[in-house]
């Protein structure tokens, strides 16, 4: 056999490897991280600031900083101090949640998947992004410390499945406090439905800890559309009770003034504590929706 045909043949051996372990992966983790690879190849390299030993660049001095960082002779050439910053090489640990109550097991139609399969498929495919990138990742809730590596994504499966299980008789919709170091970094993906004055409870006591959060909205099309017609039974899924509406065309206009008045004002909310907020439909693809998250994630902190 040439060294040639020696080549093919272990490739061939390599990617019936590849394809056998893929068998006997979950799913929904094989997806996640099929959606992943395709939005890795869209991102480049990642820089920030930190304690890694290549220069970033300068800032001014500011109280707290060790005289150490201090550059003497970039400072010696204007009158404010000023302090060398490297990139940041040492991992940042990320805290990943998803609301796993009643309310995201939604969908409108067959043809679409429920805003849970949504949130736990781009849950998922932002860890697989974020452990490429040499991040350290956990879940809310869970007390694991962060971690990082490909194994890691099998540990976040099956945490996921057991909330999953969790999930089925209790209603919470909104991540519950955790003590987090300053200036980490949480992703809450959920429908944010509950009242605004809940969402600005549950988030405000992380960002008061001086951690930066990133909300990503999963909906259902249909939830911003109300597209019925006649009479129609909505089911409460988390214990509201049945509503039968005779003419769900006549209060159509009330209720999309009303769930947009919602969103605005959770955006709003996001924003006056300095956390990112975008909306996911469920009848779009989940790439474009992780390639703009992992972007945000991969934003240098500010000065």
């Amino acid at each position: 056999m040439t060294a040639r045909g020696s080549l093919t043949h272990h490739s061939s051996d390599l990617h019936h490897r590849a394809e056998e372990l893929a068998a006997h992966l979950p799913p929904l983790l094989v997806a996640a991280e099929r959606v992943a690879a395709t939005v890795s190849q869209g991102v480049h390299g990642r820089r920030r600031v930190g304690q890694g030993e290549t220069f970033w660049q300068f800032r001014r001095y500011q109280f707290g900083d060790s005289t150490q960082l201090i550059d003497w002779r970039q400072s010696a050439k204007s009158q404010p101090v000023y302090v060398r910053e490297t990139e940041w090489e040492a991992a940042q640990s990320v805290w990943l949640w998803r609301d796993g109550s009643p309310s995201m097991s939604y969908r409108s139609s067959d043809r679409l998947r429920s805003k849970i399969e949504r949130a736990d498929m781009l849950l998922l495919a932002l860890a697989s992004l974020l452990i490429r990138g040499g991040e350290h990742v956990a879940i809310l809730g869970t007390g694991m410390p962060p971690a990082t590596g490909r194994g890691m994504l099998i540990r976040l499966w099956s945490m996921i499945e057991a909330q999953d299980q969790k999930a089925k008789t209790s209603y919470e919709s909104l991540p519950a406090f955790e003590s987090l170091p300053r200036y980490a970094r949480v992703v809450l993906i959920g429908d944010f439905l509950s009242p605004l004055d809940e969402i600005r409870e549950a988030i405000g006591i992380f960002a008061n800890q001086g951690v930066r959060g990133h909300l990503l909205q999963v909906l259902d099309p249909a939830e911003e559309t109300l597209p019925f017609s006649g009479r129609v039974r909505f089911d409460g899924m988390e214990d509201e009770g049945d509503v039968l509406i005779g003419r769900v065309e006549s209060m159509r206009d009330d209720y999309l003034q009303a769930f947009n008045r919602h969103n605005q004002g959770l955006e709003a909310l996001a924003k006056s504590f300095g956390w990112s907020y975008a909306i996911h439909h469920t009848d779009h693809s989940p790439e474009t929706s992780l390639l703009a998250l992992y972007l945000v994630l991969s934003e240098k902190t500010g000065d």
